[in-house]
């Protein structure tokens, strides 16, 4: 809770936003050697360019350590990391009306997850935070098996699929779920950072599209906690 003091989140507007992300993302695989060198040393795909697409930064004392990217699946936008690997089981859910919020491209600089190993948490709140907003049915995972253990521990996800190769990287993803409306209060007892206000929410999502978010979100979790905290004494 201290370090999100110190965190903006910043979702992508300007190309220099987008530009830097990708750079993140393009030093952060290749030093794991999960793709190729490319001229432009960037990794993007037609992924980002979606319309149910939002990239968010995460700054720290104004430095970007970290990125992730939301799909928001619906059954008019159905674009996303995890659709395009698993669509033969997705697909039908989504066909009956049920709604996923899909995280991917969680990348990280080297340096920083090295200082701050509360890094992912950071990160990935930016997923919980969508998970709410958009209510969702259920928060996708798509993630190298030896990540699994994470997702199983923090957000109570559970194993869909089994692993699968994604193009154009060299290494295989496995399909965990996290049903939101279960799990939501669960993942908050324990983990009291993941919360956040309805502005702070509205904020990252809610502006119309990507090129009219907010320039910079800054974490809620202390006033959400309070608040939480005050209605329970009510209670």
């Amino acid at each position: 809770m201290d370090l999100l003091d110190r965190v903006e989140y910043r979702p992508a507007r300007f190309t220099e936003d987008f530009e830097a992300v990708y750079r993140l993302r393009y030093h952060a695989y290749r030093r794991e050697g999960f793709i190729p060198e490319n001229a432009e040393r960037i990794c993007k795909d037609d992924l980002d360019d979606q319309p149910n697409c939002r990239i968010v930064g995460v700054y720290l004392d104004g430095q970007l350590v970290s990125s992730l990217r939301v799909h928001h699946v619906t059954t008019e936008h159905r674009q996303s990391a995890s659709m395009t690997v698993y669509s033969d089981l997705l697909d039908p859910m989504v066909d009956r009306g049920v709604e996923f919020v899909d995280p991917s491209r969680f990348t990280a600089d080297y340096d920083a997850s090295l200082e701050y190993p509360a890094l992912p948490f950071l990160t990935l709140r930016i997923a919980a935070m969508a998970s709410v907003y958009y209510d969702a049915d259920y928060c996708l995972a798509i993630v190298r098996p030896e990540h699994a253990a994470f997702y199983k521990r923090v957000f109570l996800s559970q194993e869909w699929a089994e692993q699968r190769s994604y193009d154009g990287l060299a290494f295989p993803v496995c399909l965990y779920a996290a049903e939101v409306p279960v799990i939501r209060d669960q993942v908050y007892s324990r983990f009291p950072f993941f919360m956040s206000t309805q502005t702070e929410q509205r904020m990252m999502f809610g502006l119309g599209d990507r090129h009219e978010a907010a320039m910079t979100v800054r974490p809620t979790a202390r006033f959400a906690y309070a608040e939480g905290v005050r209605r329970a004494a009510i209670a």
